[in-house]
């Protein structure tokens, strides 16, 4: 039997890109990009989001690829967002059809159709791309967003950076705690409805929640995560970059109040698997730990 520390390790492991998702993903967004590149004037595409700053967690969905528009045309910039949105998902219904596109606030998201098992597997294929249409403003970007009907700014490589610098102040252990919190983010036993939405406010939140320096303790980190993150739910949380609105605004007080009562359970839950090792009770704890994650956290 692993103990838990061997445990927490696996756990990250099976949470990071292996060469075949890699592949996979490559190949779905170039896919995307190839088509795309046909029907609008896009000066330049890129990957971006939590899957370009490796803090995406598995079932692999939803990975951002910005479509920067031509600065010749200012078509789109000059209307109002749903515009660029309604066109964005007119040609990709046309490609992969009315029931595997659906419009967002700030994107196009593509379904491509995956099915996940019981263990969270997809046969190392991602589950859809979001498609964001964006207009470069000096060094920084907007990309429309229909529910504010604005422009909003934002700046992927500060959010990249910020993420670089947080993990490597913490031991390069950063992202894999961000990927475990959003992975029990995503946990079925919550329902339908995830407790902390946006999962980008999780690793917003860990940019200053995670803080100390890594101990060395993956149970100790994650139980104080979790009380650390239901604490300061109610804050105020600020785009990273310092451009767009806060990232907390996705979250009524509502909304706010069930996140903060299931991350305070989910750090007892964390503080009841610690005490079961220290009974000696090994198997009893990685039974819990899985409990309280998912099926990726390892029993052997």
């Amino acid at each position: 039997m692993v103990t838990v520390d061997e445990a927490f390790r696996k756990f990250k492991s099976r949470l990071e890109l292996n060469e075949r998702e890699q592949q996979n993903a490559s190949a779905r967004q170039n896919e995307v990009r190839d088509f795309l590149v046909t029907k609008f004037p896009i000066s330049n595409s890129f990957l971006t989001g939590s899957y370009a700053r490796h803090t995406k967690t598995k079932p692999l969905k939803d990975i951002d690829i910005f479509f920067v528009l031509n600065d010749a045309d200012k078509q789109y910039r000059n209307k109002v967002p749903s515009a660029v949105i309604d066109d964005f998902h007119k040609e990709l219904v046309g490609k992969y059809g009315e029931k595997a596109v659906r419009k967002q606030a700030r994107s196009v998201n593509v379904d491509f159709g995956v099915v996940v098992d019981a263990e969270d597997n997809t046969d190392y294929r991602i589950l859809s791309v979001d498609v964001v249409p964006a207009a470069v403003s000096g060094s920084d970007y907007e990309i429309p967003d229909t529910d504010k009907g604005v422009w909003i700014k934002t700046n992927p490589k500060i959010h990249a950076d910020k993420a670089t610098a947080a993990h490597q102040a913490f031991a390069s252990e950063w992202k894999g705690l961000v990927r475990m919190v959003k992975y029990w983010n995503n946990n079925p036993r919550h329902g339908s409805d995830k407790p902390v939405k946006p999962s980008f406010l999780i690793e917003v939140m860990a940019l200053e929640c995670l803080f100390g320096g890594w101990q060395g303790r993956f149970d100790y980190e994650l139980e104080a995560l979790f009380a650390t993150l239901a604490d300061r739910i109610f804050d105020s949380w600020a785009d990273p970059a310092g451009l767009g609105p806060l990232i907390s605004d996705g979250m009524d007080d509502a909304r706010k109040r069930r996140a903060r009562d299931l991350l305070l359970a989910a750090s007892r839950d964390a503080r009841a698997a610690i005490n079961l090792v220290n009974q000696g009770r090994n198997g009893d704890a990685l039974k819990a730990w899985r409990a309280l994650f998912g099926p990726k956290f390892p029993l052997t």
